[in-house]
């Protein structure tokens, strides 16, 4: 249903908990349109929030800061494409991996965009990135909300864009479920225990 709606709609979100394939089969789709020559290139985004931890204090300069936030995306392709290529794609712009904060100001026209961890952004980061989607283009916005970085006082974009995009034809939302994990079976189990404590004790 997932790749389905990639095909069929402009803009997909693909919301649902870790180990369940969204970013990695949005990267597979990606990978598919660029080789069919239906886009130019991809475009893999993440917001760079802090999970707990201050990147002020990692060493290195911006970029090394961020390498590690962007290391899932790097993750998903390598096991698609061989890393010389990968890297190959890398040099000539045909795959571009960058923060949320450096699509600003840009129009993406002929690109496969992926959004992961998208609950991690605000409301106006979220209203930036869906404005630079240009002609031809394809977007998949993934993202858990319940696993959500962001100060108490600001509300995810993910969860204000399910609310006010519900009913506008060419956005797709499609939901993932702990029975959707396909990393290791423990992941269900862990998953699983979380929700009952969830449930139990609102």
């Amino acid at each position: 249903k997932y790749i389905k709606e990639i095909f069929k709609n402009q803009i997909v979100f693909a919301i649902g908990p870790a180990g369940t394939g969204k970013t990695y089969l949005a990267t597979a789709a990606g990978l598919y349109f660029l080789r069919e020559k239906k886009v130019e290139r991809i475009v893999l985004v993440r917001p760079v929030v802090e999970a707990g931890e201050s990147l002020g204090f990692l060493p290195g300069d911006m970029k090394e800061k961020i390498e590690p936030y962007l290391r899932p995306l790097y993750d998903a392709i390598y096991d698609m494409i061989e890393p010389r290529i990968f890297h190959e794609l890398i040099q000539n712009e045909i795959i571009e991996i960058a923060p949320l904060a450096y699509m600003r100001g840009r129009t993406l026209n002929k690109s496969f965009v992926i959004l992961d961890e998208a609950q991690n952004t605000t409301i106006d980061q979220m209203k930036m990135f869906l404005t630079r989607t240009g002609n031809d283009s394809k977007v998949v916005i993934t993202g858990d909300i319940t696993q959500i970085d962001l100060p108490v006082s600001k509300k995810s974009g993910l969860i204000h864009a399910r609310e006010i995009f519900k009913d506008i034809k060419g956005i797709s939302f499609v939901y993932f479920s702990s029975v959707d994990v396909s990393r290791a079976s423990i992941v269900k189990k862990i998953l699983k225990a979380y929700e009952n404590y969830e449930n139990n004790n609102k």
